[in-house]
């Protein structure tokens, strides 16, 4: 049984749990921390460490960031500190953790979660993850494959607005918008989505997917729209699935290690 340390790093609060990754499946209770205010990467990685450190972990560690996430380095920050621009995060995160990390687009790791075990498995075609936090995040897919780092969140809507700045949920909440009316504010952006990428499925997530049933029949789009199955565990087991690889390494370590013995 392969696990694999799952941190999903967010505007708001910082996530993790071990995750068996042939499942998808969480294999402890998730500690959250509120993300540092100021956000900047060694205050965040002080909490990456002590999340680490909660669940003794030595292995391998899959990590989400709200951000343009190539190669391990950030090279955005629309939510969090302008300091992670051009961070080499990964080097960040395993100098706080002592262990191979590797870091992925929040969103993209959540929509690859919800396409391996959720509402997108099997789906044909393009299906279109939207995250409602702190901000909107996004993930497309095709056919199962991932075209990573959308951050559609900022796409420019018609009326001038970007578009995380005119319906993310922090919008929601800080204007005490009703569901219906936020409702409202989400089809303008998944008209816009619409236009430009004719998706086949929309998978709603983030924190919102939690109360779909109170939102879910007011959207409106040509594609099909499904809430996250996973809810809000989907950036964690995107995060572990995202660091696989880091398992064969990890083994082959162990072995060199009763090698040297």
């Amino acid at each position: 049984m392969e696990e694999i340390l799952g941190i999903d790093i967010g505007g708001s609060g910082i996530k993790g749990a071990p995750v068996e990754v042939a499942r998808g499946a969480l294999k402890a209770e998730r500690r959250r921390i509120p993300t540092p205010d100021p956000s900047t990467p060694e205050a965040v990685a002080a909490v990456v460490g002590e999340l680490a450190r909660h669940f003794d972990w030595e292995g391998p560690i899959g990590c989400t960031f709200p951000a343009v996430v190539k190669s391990g380095v950030t090279l955005s920050a629309a939510n969090v500190d302008a300091g992670w621009i051009g961070c080499d995060a990964e080097n960040l995160f395993q100098r706080a953790t002592g262990c191979p990390v590797v870091v992925m687009n929040d969103a993209d790791a959540a929509g690859l979660a919800e396409v391996t075990f959720g509402a997108g498995r099997g789906v044909v075609g393009v299906v279109m993850m939207l995250t409602f936090g702190t901000g909107i995040g996004s993930a497309l897919f095709m056919d199962g494959r991932l075209v990573p780092n959308t951050e559609l969140g900022h796409l420019m809507l018609r009326r001038g607005k970007e578009a995380e700045a005119f319906a993310s949920d922090r919008v929601r909440e800080k204007k005490e918008l009703s569901w219906k009316k936020w409702a409202k504010r989400v089809n303008e952006v998944l008209a816009e989505l619409d236009a430009l990428f004719s998706p086949d499925m929309y998978i709603v997530g983030g924190g919102v997917s939690k109360n779909f049933t109170r939102f879910g029949d007011y959207l409106k789009s040509k594609a099909r729209i499904e809430p996250a199955q996973l809810l809000n565990e989907a950036g964690i087991v995107g995060a572990a699935m995202a660091a696989k690889g880091l398992l064969s390494v990890d083994r082959a370590r162990v072995a060199d290690d009763e090698d040297d013995e």
